[in-house]
């Protein structure tokens, strides 16, 4: 367990004031200065001791250290290297004096998100929502989903199979057990013909080698159950073995199917698109406001539901966050066969209602078709937002991406009002004929 760190400065007589040095104008500082950093102390200051254990990093550090990497698109060790050259990040994370060394190890970031966990995540969610007021709380909401892919190669029966073959390898020299014939050999010639699986004339060779290759990792499997000890093979292994087991059995058209080895909660889902048939990972629902495209809610669903069974979840979460319930939900053609969940009316494309107006049939026409500016926001959120690959693990590294996420893509937002309103002529520059 963690001391927490005081959060005392002490001056330094020789230096100036290191905000002095700095542009008070800078959008990141005035960013800083938007957000409540006291909420953030005293939320996560339960996570630590007040007496015994190291001294941990400031609460502010780690957090703004989150911030900037999700703002910024980068890597846990980009951000810390990123953080030691540049003076604003510094300021941005409540440093008085330009610090020469890494904050911390880039592995710290990892312990950190670990001890808030997605509880944490979801407080820094809500205020990147607060920090936009009345204009977060636009009574129609657009809803939409997308697959938050993870972190994994792209999955097949054989490549499955090698790697538990490797896997079981590795197991026997660990614990001093001498295997009578580990197969390396034959799955290397198994590996070249599995290449032509595609091949017509090639098929019953390559489905003869997953077989083999199946065999082969029951073999080994088997052995190591009778060589091994009790307690460690129940304590240790015996998970692992019933997964492999599961990955040996199953076939094609099996529902359910486990894709990766690492990530076994992984889902298949396909969304039409024709660059990309096949998408791993989990469904996650994303709600914006219609006029100021902020996000004020998203899901990471842990089954693969249709479209319309995610919607009573995302709209308690756009509740939750906001302390406001949405009135009218604008959804797609995806979400058919629901026209009311929990007192909020659903708009879907297509043909009105018998008892609507004119008026009203043209208000939702024009509300569909202003429901399309979920789409970019998706991107941008994929592109630059790091939720292209996922590469936090299991179902809560899930909530936690996409929560950070969608906070960065908030704060952008409130950087860009304040850009303009700080820096006007800017805007004139762009659209200036030459």
């Amino acid at each position: 367990m963690l001391r927490r760190s005081s959060t005392i400065h002490q001056p330094n007589l020789f230096g100036t004031d290191f905000l002095m040095q700095l542009d008070p104008s800078d959008p990141l500082l005035k960013l800083a200065a938007a957000i409540p950093w006291q909420e953030f102390e005293e939320s996560f200051s339960i996570h630590y001791t007040a007496t015994t254990g190291a001294p941990s990093k400031p609460i502010r550090l780690m957090v703004g250290l989150l911030i900037l990497k999700q703002l910024e698109n980068l890597s846990d060790e980009s951000v810390v290297l990123q953080w030691k050259r540049n003076p604003y990040y510094q300021a941005f994370c409540g440093m008085k004096e330009f610090q020469q060394k890494l904050p911390c190890h880039s592995t710290e970031l990892v312990h950190f998100r670990k001890r808030i966990g997605a509880e944490g995540m979801e407080q820094i969610f809500r205020m990147s929502v607060g920090l936009h007021g009345e204009s977060a709380l636009e009574d129609v909401v657009h809803v939409d989903t997308t697959v938050h892919e993870k972190n994994i190669t792209y999955p097949t029966d054989s490549k499955l199979a090698i790697k538990i073959i490797n896997r079981l390898n590795k197991i026997g020299p660990a614990h001093g057990i001498s295997q009578r014939r580990t197969f390396v050999k034959e799955v290397k010639s198994l590996r070249l013909d599995i290449r032509h699986y595609r091949h017509v004339k090639k098929r019953a060779k390559a489905k003869r080698a997953l077989k083999r290759l199946r065999t082969i990792a029951g073999i080994l499997m088997r052995e190591l159950r009778r060589e091994l000890p009790q307690y460690c093979l129940f304590e240790c292994y015996q998970r692992d073995f019933l997964l492999y087991e599961r990955v040996l059995r199953q076939q094609q058209n099996d529902k359910n199917k486990i894709y990766s080895l690492h990530e076994p909660q992984v889902y298949c889902i396909a969304k039409g698109k024709d660059h990309k048939q096949y998408e791993y990972g989990s469904k996650a629902s994303i709600a914006s406001t219609a006029k100021g495209n902020l996000i004020v809610g998203v899901v990471s669903h842990e089954q693969n539901l249709h479209d319309s069974n995610t919607l009573p979840e995302i709209l308690r979460h756009v509740e939750i966050s906001r302390g406001k319930a949405a009135k009218q939900a604008v959804c797609d053609r995806g979400y058919r066969g629901k026209r009311e969940v929990n007192g909020t009316q659903i708009i879907l494309p297509g043909k009105g209602l018998k008892k609507d107006t004119r008026y009203q049939k043209d208000k939702k026409r024009k509300q569909c078709r202003r429901r399309a500016a979920i789409e970019p926001i998706i991107g941008h959120l994929k592109s630059d937002y790091r939720m292209a690959r996922n590469y936090l693990k299991g179902a809560i590294g899930d909530r936690i991406n996409l929560l950070m996420a969608a906070a960065a893509w908030n704060l952008k937002q409130w950087l860009l009002a304040i850009f303009w309103l700080f820096f006007p002529w800017q805007k004139l520059q762009i659209y200036r004929i030459p």
